[in-house]
């Protein structure tokens, strides 16, 4: 924590290794001292996270619903290489993007990931099979890794450090306002056609195109000058990549993004499977009969906004999923302000350690209120650390790097969400598959030999239980629950939180000795 007299807390290494914690301003003596640029860049951003989270948010789901209901009928497992080869794109092109923005302008590799992006929308659209999905999905995450290091580049630059701590919140609030339309947007138009979907994405994300012609980039003077200097051989300019792995080397550089790769892989699980868990394991209707009574809330205009099923019974899992998005845009500047009292590294394990409970808590969740409080949990972990993260590395990034370095962000998400989507999945299918389940369970009580069972497509099984036993969907979901270790999934990612937060919580020490020698 900082010191009460609201002095730094140590002295720094250096001018030039950001790691000194410095004041920062009021709750809204920073509010208003954000600039122009930085609300443009929070506007593309939203737009951007509008269009992913679009996708993102009913990826497992449009992937493992069968074919019959316009889903691509694959495995567990199968939709785990897809997010693997997504995840890897993702996470690592920007480790050499982000130089290239540095080098060649925000602007011109913002619109040029906005055709890519574009371009992998409307793939996902006409080609609904695994290799159209997966296609589409390496076009659209190199797309994102062209995207991200650009605006925050930008962000870093139109920002003090005195300021820096609201400028991430607010900017994470930008990103949750189109997380939270995203999956809506999603619920409401995948009933409609899976199709309609990754059209209106492919949309959204054009209305970027139009806010470049108001942005402006921050630093160009200093870049052109930079270029103008190395063309005619007054400056030298070392090779992009050489250049990436030397500031990669740096110690208090690549043992940071190790140390935060724990949690990116316990994050991105629970977006990658809390809405397939939600789909198939927890009961909502609670949440329903509190807002609309026991009929449900079918054919009501609030309905339209947050997305019931197809009963009118149940949340779609979007909808519970956008709790967490939702609490991000009412409450991120409060608890960017509550994080700016802290020391960054403390910030980050006291956020890490509030998103494993909520996942511990996940798992032993089947009622849907009980699901909103595990997710609110993780929510304030969540605004707690992961601003925290990119502020501290584009704090420590010297000036002419900063979309490089912010590209470098990517390195622990990628280590984190590979890793993720390689055990993940694997976890998944063994605890808690509910279409492996019902497979299982058909042939034990003699209503299907093992063969006839195994021909079932996938995603059908449970649908078949459902026929040949006549006991009702709910009756039979809390069976297999409660024959099985479904918490097992959510047990072993919060374990793997802990672990992180006492990675971060270490390195926070050792940064402290750099401070004092």
């Amino acid at each position: 924590m900082s010191e009460e007299s609201g002095k730094k807390l140590e002295p720094s290494v250096g001018p030039a290794t950001g790691l000194e914690d410095v004041k920062q301003l009021g709750l809204f003596a920073a509010i208003a001292s954000l600039s122009y640029v930085f609300w443009i860049v929070g506007g593309m951003e939203m737009v951007e996270r509008l269009a992913f989270y679009g996708v993102k948010a009913v990826a497992g789901i449009y992937a493992t619903d069968p074919a019959s209901e316009g889903g691509l009928g694959l495995t567990v497992k199968d939709y785990g290489t897809i997010g693997l080869v997504w995840a890897m794109v993702q996470s690592f092109v920007p480790v050499f993007t982000g130089g290239l923005s540095d080098r060649y302008g925000y602007k011109e590799t913002i619109a040029v990931s906005t055709a890519i992006k574009i371009c992998g929308y409307l793939l996902m659209a006409f080609f609904p099979t695994f290799w159209g999905f997966l296609i589409g999905a390496v076009i659209l995450a190199l797309g994102t890794a062209v995207f991200k290091p650009g605006i925050q580049g930008t962000l870093v630059r139109s920002t003090t450090r005195e300021n820096s701590s609201m400028a991430w919140g607010i900017f994470y609030q930008t990103v949750n306002i189109g997380g939270f339309f995203g999956p809506i947007l999603a619920a409401n138009l995948r009933v409609l056609a899976w199709q309609n979907v990754f059209f209106a994405c492919a949309g959204i994300i054009s209305i970027n195109f139009i806010l470049l012609l108001m942005y402006k980039e921050q630093g160009k003077d200093e870049r052109l000058e930079r270029n103008r200097a190395v063309k005619a051989g007054e400056a030298k300019q070392d090779n992009l990549l050489l250049d990436s792995l030397k500031e990669l080397s740096k110690k208090h550089v690549w043992l940071y993004l190790v140390v935060f790769s724990g949690f990116w892989f316990m994050f991105n699980a629970l977006f990658d499977f809390l809405p397939l868990h939600i789909d198939q394991w927890v009961d909502s209707s609670d949440i329903v009969a509190t807002f609309w009574g026991d009929d449900g809330g079918k054919g009501t205009a609030l309905s339209k906004i947050v997305a019931l099923d197809k009963e009118g019974k149940n949340l779609a899992p979007e909808t519970l999923l956008n709790v967490n998005a939702f609490l991000i845009i009412l409450f991120c500047f409060i608890f960017a302000w509550i994080s700016g009292k802290m020391r960054a590294t403390t910030s980050m394990v006291v956020g890490t350690l509030c998103a494993s409970v909520a996942l511990y808590v996940t798992g032993m969740a089947t009622a849907g209120w009980a699901m909103v409080f595990a997710i609110s949990i993780f929510s304030v972990g969540e605004m707690l650390s992961s601003p925290k993260f990119s502020e501290f590395i584009g704090n420590i990034a010297p000036s002419d790097k900063k979309a490089m370095y912010l590209g470098f962000s990517q390195i622990p998400l990628g280590i984190g969400w590979s890793l993720e989507m390689i055990v993940a999945p694997r976890l998944y299918a063994h605890y808690a598959s509910k279409d492996t389940f019902a497979r299982e369970l058909i042939v034990e009580r003699g209503l299907m030999d093992q063969s006839t069972a195994d021909a079932i497509k996938n995603g059908e099984a449970f649908d078949k239980l459902v026929a040949l036993t006549g006991e009702t969907p709910q009756a039979l979901t809390d069976f297999l629950y409660q024959t099985h270790d479904v918490a097992m999934v959510w047990n072993v990612m919060a374990a793997v939180g802990v672990v992180s937060a006492i990675g971060i919580y270490l390195y926070g020490r050792w940064i402290l000795t750099l401070k004092k020698s």
